[in-house]
């Protein structure tokens, strides 16, 4: 039986900061055909507010180490700040959008990351363990818009803070039983950049191999380890089409770097 198409669409960076390219990007993606969810980050207004309040950010490989402190602030920042202003910006364009977290109805559980054998203590940061997808289903199936905010929790009444592209690589795949799943990760940069300084050296396709000999050479590092890495793994999940681009081409979905096993 052919299933309905959604398209899940990771937005990061610049693009959730700056309310220009938000507003164009919300635009875009208020006409994208057919069933749609929506996943955002924030970890640039994060550090702004944890600098502001004097909380020190550490990054390891992409990934941001939360203390309770840290827990904090991204719970304000990405469960109110960012996600309600891109509910509202939705709601402007006529999208019945619904703003959420990995907690509410229980859509994401997460475990505890456990300390790393080099002694690495990511704090309240949450390994996806669940997706409910029929939940997710249901809600997108009565109309609605859910915008997921990289926060889930551990059943025991604990928030997590988790990395924004393994919510959406971890959506994506949990709604692979209900539908034909395309999931973009949308940023400031048309795609994986051979020259980091250079826009038009977009790698058009990369592949698994591809991927550890780019790492090893240092092509690709830092936040684009772990969202290539989602990558792979929504495709082995049963994803059916994963693309990183820039938030301005989603309307029309050209160009970008494409993903393959």
């Amino acid at each position: 039986m052919c299933k309905d198409k959604i398209t899940v669409v990771k937005v990061g960076g610049k693009i959730v900061e700056e309310q220009d390219s938000l507003d164009r990007l919300l635009r875009d993606f208020a006409a994208i055909d057919g069933f749609k969810l929506l996943v955002h980050g924030g970890g640039r207004s994060a550090t702004k507010v944890a600098a502001d309040l004097g909380i020190a950010t550490t990054m390891i490989e992409g990934r941001r180490v939360t203390d309770e402190a840290m827990l904090r602030v991204v719970t304000m920042v990405y469960g109110g700040l960012v996600n309600k202003s891109v509910v509202a910006g939705l709601q402007a364009l006529g999208v019945d959008a619904l703003g959420m977290t990995g907690a509410d109805m229980d859509i994401i559980r997460s475990r505890r990351r456990p300390v790393t054998e080099a002694g690495i203590d990511y704090g309240w940061v949450g390994d996806v363990e669940r997706v409910n997808g029929e939940a997710l289903a249901t809600l997108v199936r009565a109309g609605v818009v859910p915008v997921v905010a990289p926060l889930t929790h551990d059943g025991i009444g604990h928030l997590l803070n988790t990395n924004a592209d393994t919510m959406a690589q971890s959506v994506a795949t949990g709604l692979t039983p209900y539908f034909d799943v395309r999931l973009v990760f949308c940023f400031e940069k048309p795609g994986v950049l051979s020259d980091e300084a250079d826009d038009d050296s977009v790698i058009p396709a990369i592949n698994p191999a591809m991927f550890e000999s780019l790492k090893a050479d240092g092509t690709v590092s830092g936040g684009m380890i772990p969202k290539l890495s989602n990558s792979f793994d929504a495709l082995c999940g049963g994803v059916g089409e994963v693309v990183i681009t820039s938030a301005a081409a989603l309307a029309d979905m050209s160009g970008g770097t494409h993903l393959t096993l």
